[in-house]
């Protein structure tokens, strides 16, 4: 669901851009997509060796892993907070 929402807000900020020539709505587009490539060249590698952890045999690298995921996705949300921050100037500039 996520994906969807992104693809979405990319779309509709590429249009609003495309209509008002609003420079915030293009970078805002750019950044609610940002997280694909994020998630799947950053964080699955880390998702990857968390899933092939026996959870029998967590120790503490595991969870070194779990707190590096953790900081992966506060990344991911940031660059989703920072689209909407963009979407949300370019609504107020005039």
């Amino acid at each position: 669901m996520q994906a969807r929402l992104a693809l979405l807000a990319f779309l509709l900020g590429m249009i609003a851009w495309w209509q008002t020539g609003k420079t915030a709505f293009f970078i805002g587009a750019l950044f609610m997509l940002a997280p694909w490539p994020w998630t799947l060249l950053v964080i699955r590698p880390t998702n990857d060796a968390l899933l092939a952890t026996d959870p029998i045999k967590a120790n503490g690298k595991t969870r070194v892993l779990i707190v590096k995921w953790g900081r992966l996705h506060l990344v991911r949300t940031a660059l989703g907070a920072l689209g909407t921050i963009a979407f949300l100037y370019a609504l107020a500039a005039d």
